[in-house]
């Protein structure tokens, strides 16, 4: 039994191609429309198959009962804004971009059946030509309701997201932001400034670990640059905890503490395990 009639997806990249992949190859939608301001994204998707018809404008969302955002971040609550009079009374609202507070804060209010999705999935590449129907398939999607989320649709989409294969992890939107700092926003943080701190006359000698730590640094700088400025804060007090873990780094090789260093190597590898 399908879930839903009319998905409308706005933002066919990867995340939202893979999306119209998945829904197309569980059968939860009837029919699938993606929407991208770069027309050429769209085309290719509904070539691949991620979509089933391509929709020329935000009028499209008129008789959905599903919409999934899936732009950049900063775009999000501008698209939601200007298709909220459009919607129909029961249509469910759902975006998938990396930070939640902003977003879920303006948009709880506006949209009766919005709710903040973010599916832990993905990689450093982008676009429409790395869409993977099974991308969502043992990740974690987090959901940010709040006191005033429809309990009904936020049971849809849980059971949603769980037909995709995925485990739901449910927090607040602050809570979410601060994690999300540490967990993913600094690590990429790290990696771009990591690259841009190797002479380019040693990039040859580098070896497989550089690879492996650097690989997130290939991801898409506008993209990123976008998430970083809308978890600002939570960012710059991640970077301040890692400098100040960083220092005493430091201190240990400039006093040749060699007992503090192994404390310090050891306790990173102990942590690093308990991810598996």
């Amino acid at each position: 039994m399908k879930m839903f009639n009319k998905a409308v997806i706005i933002g066919t990249g990867l995340i939202g191609g893979s999306l119209g992949l998945a829904l197309k190859k569980k059968k939860l939608v009837q029919t699938i429309f993606g929407l991208s301001f770069h027309q050429k994204n769209a085309r290719l998707a509904k070539k691949i198959g991620a979509i089933d018809l391509i929709a020329k404008d935000l009028e499209v969302v008129r008789d959905a009962d599903l919409v999934i955002l899936a732009t950049p971040v900063e775009s999000i609550i501008d698209i939601a804004w200007r298709i909220k009079d459009k919607l129909q009374k029961d249509c469910i609202v759902i975006d998938v971009g990396s930070t939640k507070e902003e977003v879920v804060s303006k948009l709880n209010s506006v949209i009766s059946n919005f709710i903040g999705c973010h599916p832990l999935a993905g990689s450093e590449k982008r676009g429409i030509a790395n869409l993977e129907s099974d991308i969502f398939n043992g990740s974690v999607c987090i959901l940010t309701p709040t006191a005033l989320t429809n309990k009904k649709a936020l049971n849809k989409i849980k059971a949603f997201w769980t037909k995709l294969g995925t485990e739901i992890v449910i927090i607040s939107p602050e809570k979410h932001d601060q994690a999300l700092a540490c967990t993913s926003h600094l690590p990429h943080a790290i990696a771009f400034t990591l690259i841009n701190s190797i002479p380019e006359k040693f990039l040859s000698l580098s070896s497989k670990g550089l690879r492996d730590v650097t690989r997130i640094s290939s991801s898409d700088a506008n993209l990123w640059a976008q998430i970083f400025l809308s978890n600002r804060n939570n960012l710059l007090s991640a970077i301040s905890s890692f400098q100040k873990k960083f220092t005493v780094l430091k201190l240990a090789m400039k006093n040749k503490d060699k007992a503090l260093l192994k404390k310090i190597l050891k306790e990173g590898n102990k942590k690093r395990k308990r991810l598996g």
